[in-house]
């Protein structure tokens, strides 16, 4: 018998603010609005689909858009990219979460830090988590090497962690950014062999690569394909990986294949710690 698959899609709702890495000032209205934008623009490219995705939303802008949050929760899940994606601070953690569970009225159990920073897990743990997905475990040149991480979920001083995906062996990053840059053939290859291994791939993307991005100083394989062919290319996948497993948001993956999870508290078993250490 076949194990089931997990097609876990994931987005981070944030203020578009890469233009100030690379010099070019950009107001914060400008920021939220294109992501506004963007969230709109995604939210119709996965509206003829039946699936749940998670949704990791930093506080201020969930703040500045409250109905949009709200009405995502209502099929997704939402979950935390702390308070600002540009500045951080320990207690942003705690604060963002509880703003987050204000505007939808449920629980938010993931976190995933901005840029994927390091995060002590005692502090993700204090701040009522279940749940950390702020790993990549591959070699980003010019921002981290985690390559010696674990590549498939594992606990962190008691913090269930969920990488990112990456190719088996290689761990080539399956992220965003190889989504739009490598053939599309051969991205969709790679997908499958994670999927294939780890019984689930986790994937990440932002709102605002699905609209165009004409005008702003950022490099241009950041922003290939921006706009509809990002958009066709997108339900691509999502066509092409439905017969190999189901999509579903993280919190069910969790729920489901790790953790009991009842009236808004959760529990891991010693026994499914002790197998996955």
């Amino acid at each position: 018998m076949c194990r089931k698959q997990f097609l876990l899609l994931s987005f981070d709702v944030e203020e578009f603010d890469m233009p100030l890495e690379y010099g070019q000032a950009i107001p914060e209205r400008e920021q939220l609005d294109l992501a506004h934008q963007g969230l709109e623009t995604l939210m119709e490219v996965l509206e003829p689909f039946d699936l749940q995705a998670t949704f990791f939303t930093t506080a201020n802008f969930a703040q500045h858009f409250p109905a949009a949050i709200n009405g995502i929760s209502q099929k997704h899940e939402i979950a935390s990219h702390t308070f600002y994606h540009s500045r951080f601070s320990t207690e942003d953690l705690l604060v963002s979460r509880l703003k987050l569970e204000e505007i939808i009225a449920k629980p938010v159990y993931g976190l995933r830090m901005p840029r994927m920073a390091k995060v002590a897990m005692k502090d993700v743990k204090a701040a009522g988590y279940l749940y950390d997905s702020s790993v990549h475990p591959t070699l980003v040149p010019g921002s981290y090497n985690n390559l010696h991480l674990p590549s498939h979920h594992y606990y962190d001083e008691g913090m269930l962690r969920l990488p990112v995906s990456v190719s088996p062996v290689l761990r080539l990053p399956l992220f965003w950014l190889s989504f739009k840059n490598f053939p599309y053939s051969f991205y969709l290859r790679l997908v499958k062999r994670s999927l294939q291994k780890d019984g689930y791939v986790c994937l990440y993307f932002h709102p605002w690569e699905f609209i165009k991005l004409d005008g702003y100083k950022i490099p241009g394989y950041t922003k290939r394909l921006a706009g509809e062919q990002l958009q066709e290319r997108l339900q691509k996948l999502i066509r092409d990986l439905a017969p190999h497993g189901e999509f579903v948001s993280i919190e069910e993956w969790v729920r489901e294949t790790i953790a009991n999870v009842a009236k808004g508290e959760h529990s891991i078993s010693a026994k499914q710690r002790a197998l996955n250490e």
